[in-house]
């Protein structure tokens, strides 16, 4: 018979010596850390930023420094974007997206190519506007941009006609034609120049809308911008060729100054890598008043920098437009939750710290009061000038 196999089990007792086998492997790379990315105010502080510079930047050179070619400025964005978008296609990978895109010479000719004129008309008018309006009845009037774009794709057949919703946007309408007629250096020509280029825009979105619509053309701004540029840049660069070039001359690029179109240039690129970032970060609600704080802050900038003059008419309709935006764009559904949970957060501040919200509340009646007499009050001594009753007074001191 063969040996019994004896199976032994229990604690043996081990060596000092003997080898311990390691419970985790030692060459296993060990795993990093999430970076800790940077909260969303960030990227909303930068797209604001940088999206009111590029305004107040191409208005300075523009008006302030004399440069009179819209049209030329408008190329050199156009082909220093594109220089760029090809550069960071090579070397980055911000540009991957484009490799989803299915896009061949049919596709190009028939939906780039007539975005990009759109594209182009837009940006003319727009900087053209620069040369007769100040900036802060520029933004009041680019606020009737939904209400273009809904009227669009009303008359592209991209939607059909509703009654409800363009009474939504009827505030809008009505508010900026208020802020219209209180605008006091109106400028027919200025005024039309604007209006076709909130109407060349309006088209563009709508056919942007329809080209993204489909699964095989989803794209980014920055990935947008790479196929746009190029022809855009084409086309604007052959109008300036014959409208704006055989005017020009080297000592107005020099008074300019190459570093200060260098400059310009790159804010207006940076501006569309913001919005790449941006996108996925924040909510609808926070673009939208992002957007509304943004044309705040540039009718205020305008005030200070050029001291444009806003009268109480225009900022009663210009809040009347803002009002109906914000409406327009998040619903009254969504915007009765928004109202709702402020409730509850006020109400909840109040009962922590009751002093300081009767102080807000104080302090917000006194701060109206104030706004709508100033605003509103007839003024008495338009022509009262400080200085020249103190020169009178000095003279006669001097003469007795």
């Amino acid at each position: 018979m063969g040996e019994e196999k004896v199976r032994i089990s229990g604690e043996l007792s081990r060596p000092a010596d003997a080898p311990v086998l390691p419970t985790v492997n030692p060459m296993a790379e060990k795993s990093e850390p999430p970076k800790a990315a940077l909260p969303p105010a960030v990227y909303v502080i930068v797209w604001i930023t940088l999206s009111s510079s590029v305004i107040l930047f191409n208005k300075w050179i523009l008006s302030t420094l004399g440069f009179h070619y819209p049209v030329l400025l408008t190329s050199w964005h156009l082909g220093f974007a594109t220089f760029m978008t090809q550069l960071l296609a090579r070397t980055t990978t911000l540009l991957d997206g484009r490799k989803t895109v299915k896009m061949t010479g049919r596709v190009y000719l028939r939906a780039i190519v007539p975005i990009g004129l759109f594209f182009s008309l837009s940006l003319i008018c727009g900087n053209l506007t620069y040369l007769y309006l100040s900036v802060s009845f520029i933004q009041m009037l680019k606020a009737t941009t939904p209400v273009a774009v809904l009227l669009a794709s009303w008359a592209l057949g991209e939607s059909k006609p509703n009654l409800k919703v363009l009474f939504n946007v009827s505030a809008i309408v009505v508010g900026v034609v208020l802020a219209s007629f209180g605008e006091i250096d109106f400028v027919l020509i200025g005024f039309i120049y604007q209006v076709g280029g909130i109407a060349f825009e309006a088209v563009r979105l709508v056919l942007v809308g329809k080209l993204l619509s489909s699964a095989e053309y989803k794209m980014d701004p920055l990935v947008s911008l790479y196929y746009f540029a190029p022809i855009c840049a084409i086309m604007n660069f052959i109008v300036a060729l014959f409208w704006e070039i055989p005017l020009v001359t080297m000592p107005q690029i020099y008074a300019v100054g190459l570093w200060t179109f260098l400059a310009n240039a790159m804010v207006a690129f940076l501006l569309n890598v913001s919005v790449v970032f941006l996108i996925g970060k924040t909510s609808s609600l926070v673009l939208t008043l992002c957007g509304v704080l943004k044309d705040i802050l540039l009718v205020a900038a305008s005030m200070m920098i050029w001291g444009t003059v806003v009268s109480g008419l225009q900022f009663f309709g210009y809040s009347i437009a803002l009002a109906g935006l914000v409406y327009y764009k998040l619903g009254a559904e969504q915007l009765k939750g928004y109202f709702a949970e402020g409730g509850r957060q006020w109400a909840d501040f109040g009962s922590r710290r009751p002093v300081l919200r009767k102080l807000i509340i104080l302090g917000s009646v006194v701060m109206t009061i104030f706004v709508l007499l100033g605003g509103l009050a007839p003024t008495y001594a338009a022509d009262y000038v400080p200085k020249n009753y103190l020169d009178a007074a000095k003279n006669a001191v001097g003469s007795t």
